[in-house]
């Protein structure tokens, strides 16, 4: 079973990123599609346009974003058939999320991952 990663996008892809996922809603900024090296652009899963922009002009603190973004997701069917999908990938190596947001520490792709290890059997990642 392979590894659940994440990484920013602008970071050189490697060969030990195994797939990589874009998890933005939006293409970002200055990325060529093939040095991107994505194998799959997953907006469906990613918080809604309004979540997006209220944490991002401040109208909300990170914890009251993480809720509400807990709550999108969990209300998606969208984002639960991102599961299995997942589990498949993960069956075949590593897999990483990457993300274009400068703030490693608090964005919607830590929610993300804590939501979708949640989802996943404690096997499935490591």
């Amino acid at each position: 079973m392979g590894i659940l990663k994440t990484k920013r996008i602008y970071e050189p892809a490697e060969d030990t990123d195994g797939k990589r996922i874009l998890v933005d809603r939006l293409w970002p900024r200055g990325m060529k599609k093939e040095r991107a090296a994505l194998a799959a652009w997953a907006k469906e899963i990613t918080p809604s346009a309004d979540l997006r922009k209220l944490y991002h002009t401040g109208g909300i603190p990170f914890e009251g974003f993480a809720a509400a973004y807990l709550e999108e997701l969990e209300a998606s069917d969208e984002a639960k058939a991102f599961v299995p999908k997942l589990h498949d990938m993960l069956a075949d190596g590593d897999v990483t999320l990457v993300y274009a947001t400068k703030n490693a520490e608090q964005n919607h792709v830590q929610v993300l991952v804590r939501w979708l290890k949640h989802h996943l059997s404690s096997t499935d990642v490591l």
